[in-house]
């Protein structure tokens, strides 16, 4: 099971749009790949459309999606084609057909005793580094745009060398603005108050500073 802050495994995977090498494929890239617990299901069914419905936003932050299930190849495209017909909305972006669970098992995406995969979302950046890790269990969809919004998040992180209090950018106490990594020093400290008197930042106390990006 891989874990936050390791390389994305080297894996060759067949898919939607053909054979890929992971990471490779989305080398330079972020890439979101989500797993699923199976083809023609309720919620999956769900997901996929509200997935489909932000894919450009996903583009706009230069991310590439991809999802994978433990189902075989030509169950994806039928899946994707009764979608199309019926709910009125192509899926554009692959989907891995992992149908011996090879790459959900190296992933970790099966629970103890399940056959099918949890939920699971792995965000991975440009250098091919997994960055976040969500689960779900089966009976519980996800909702895209709060990965739209974690995504965001770490791109801004990685940017600006801040990090971004709960629900950033709508947060309660400083709506869109970020926070100031705590100081770790004395030294550090007696910056952090001069860049308070100077208007650079604005603190509750040394420890808790936030600033406009």
């Amino acid at each position: 099971m891989v874990v936050i802050g390791e390389k994305f495994p080297e894996i060759e995977v067949n898919t939607t749009h053909g054979r890929m090498k992971l990471p490779d494929q989305f080398a330079g890239k972020w890439f979101v790949l989500f797993s699923h617990p199976a083809d023609f299901t309720p919620v999956c069914t769900t997901e996929f459309y509200a997935m489909q419905k932000r894919l450009d936003k996903f583009k706009e932050l230069g991310a590439e999606v991809i999802g994978l299930s433990v189902d075989q190849v030509f169950s994806h495209l039928k899946w994707m084609e009764w979608i199309k017909d019926n709910l009125g909305v192509e899926i554009e972006f692959p989907v891995i057909a992992d149908d011996r669970g090879d790459v959900a098992e190296a992933l970790g995406m099966i629970p103890q005793g399940a056959t099918i995969t949890a939920r699971a979302v792995f965000m991975v950046d440009p250098k091919g580094v997994i960055r976040a890790i969500v689960y779900y269990p089966a009976e519980v969809g996800r909702d895209w745009d709060e990965i739209l919004r974690a995504l965001k998040a770490l791109q801004t992180s990685d940017a600006n060398g801040v990090a971004l209090p709960h629900k950033w950018p709508n947060n309660e106490l400083i709506g869109d603005r970020a926070i100031v990594p705590p100081a770790g020093t004395t030294e550090a400290i007696k910056e952090r108050e001069e860049a308070k008197a100077k208007g650079e930042i604005e603190c509750y106390d040394w420890w808790l500073c936030h600033k406009k990006l």
